[in-house]
C-alpha cells in the first residue's frame, strides 16, 4: 500500500542530500580562497621586482612590448651579480641592497639613454600582497602570455607600480648614470590592510657626483638604499633654514663661551688686577686715611704710634 509513495520520495531525498553536500562543500573552500587572496606580507617577506618589458625598433620612441590579448608585458629585473636573482625587497626591512649588472647589453645601453633622457620610464612593480599561486606560478615565465598583464590589464589591482626615475648625464660613447639610488615604499596602515604595500618610488641622487660611466659590454652596479613607511604620510623632514640646532652651531657656542671667558680673565689679570694693588699700595703708603696703618687705632696729629693695638700716641695730653 505504501510501496509506491516511498519509492517517490527516496530519490528527491537522494538529490536533496546531494545539493546540501555540495553547498556545504563549496561554502567550505569560500573562506580559505579569501583566506589566501587577503594574506599580507610577514616582515622580511621577499618581494619581487618586474619591469616593464620594451624593445628599440627606431631613435624616436621606445615601444612597449604587449601579449596576444594587448596587455603590457613585465620581466623580471635584471639578474644582481650579489645574489644570483632578480633584484628583492623585503617587507618593512630598511637596508643597503647592492645589484650589479653583469653585462649592458645594446639594446638594454639604448634603453639607459632614454631612462637618464627622460624619453621614458624605467617602469617596474612589486606585488602589493603575496601573490596567489595561480598568478605566482607564472609569475616569471614570459611565455605564458596571459599572465604577463601589467598596470592596464585586469590584475592592476595585485601590483604597485615602481617607477625608477634614473638620473645621468649623455655622452656620444659613453654614459653616466647616477647609481646611487633612494628607494621609498608605503605599507597601508597596519589597522586598515596590515602587510599591504601601497606606494613605491625610486630615484637616482646626487647624480653629478655619485655616478658611474659605461659603455656597451660594461657592468652597472646599482646602490638602493630602501626606506619603508608604515603608511601613507612623509614623516616631517626639513623646516627651512635655521630650522635645527646643527653640531656646528653647537661648537659656535661653546668657543665663543671659552673665548669671552679667557678675555674676562685676560682683563682681570692684565688690567683689573694691577690697578687694584697699585690703589692699595698707595693707599698703605699714605697711612690708609682716618686709621693709622689700617690697625684700627686712632692717629693723633695725623701720626700714629701703634703695634698691634698696644701703643701710645705721640702728642699733648689733657
Amino acid at each position: 500500500m505504501f510501496s509506491r509513495p516511498v519509492t517517490l520520495w527516496l530519490p528527491l531525498i537522494a538529490i536533496y542530500s546531494f545539493w546540501i553536500s555540495l553547498a556545504q562543500a563549496v561554502s567550505g573552500q569560500e573562506p580559505l580562497k579569501s583566506a589566501e587572496e587577503s594574506r599580507g606580507y610577514n616582515l622580511a617577506e621577499p618581494i619581487p621586482v618586474s619591469c616593464l618589458n620594451r624593445t628599440i625598433d627606431t631613435g624616436e620612441h621606445v615601444p612597449k612590448i604587449t601579449d596576444a590579448s594587448g596587455q603590457l608585458q613585465y620581466i623580471p629585473f635584471p639578474t644582481c651579480n650579489e645574489t644570483g636573482r632578480p633584484l628583492e625587497l623585503f617587507f618593512g626591512v630598511e637596508r643597503e641592497i647592492n645589484c650589479t649588472i653583469d653585462f649592458i647589453s645594446d639594446p638594454f645601453f639604448h634603453l639607459l639613454e632614454f631612462y637618464i633622457h627622460n624619453d621614458a620610464p624605467l617602469s617596474c612593480r612589486i606585488p602589493s600582497k603575496p601573490l596567489p599561486p595561480s598568478v605566482l606560478e607564472h609569475e616569471y615565465r614570459v611565455s605564458d602570455e596571459s599572465t604577463q598583464e601589467g598596470a592596464l590589464g585586469t590584475q592592476s589591482t595585485l601590483y604597485t607600480p615602481l617607477v625608477v626615475a634614473l638620473a645621468g648625464t649623455l655622452q656620444l660613447s659613453h654614459l653616466h648614470v647616477g647609481n646611487y639610488l633612494n628607494l621609498l615604499v608605503h605599507a597601508a596602515p597596519k589597522s586598515v590592510s596590515p602587510g599591504t604595500i601601497d606606494a613605491a618610488a625610486a630615484y637616482s641622487i646626487s647624480s653629478h657626483t655619485r655616478n658611474t660611466r659605461v659603455t656597451i659590454g660594461d657592468s652597472l652596479a646599482l646602490s638602493f638604499s630602501v626606506r619603508w613607511y608604515p603608511s601613507t604620510t612623509l614623516p616631517p623632514g626639513w623646516s627651512g633654514y635655521g630650522g635645527h640646532l646643527y653640531k656646528s652651531t653647537f661648537l659656535y657656542c661653546i668657543l665663543s663661551a671659552v673665548g669671552s671667558a679667557a678675555i674676562c680673565v685676560a682683563y682681570f689679570r692684565g688690567v683689573e688686577l694691577p690697578r687694584r694693588l697699585r690703589r692699595y699700595a698707595r693707599d698703605k703708603m699714605n697711612g690708609g686715611g682716618r686709621f693709622g696703618g689700617g690697625y684700627g687705632l686712632p692717629v693723633a696729629n695725623g701720626r700714629g704710634n701703634g703695634y698691634g693695638g698696644y701703643g701710645y700716641g705721640i702728642g699733648k695730653k689733657d
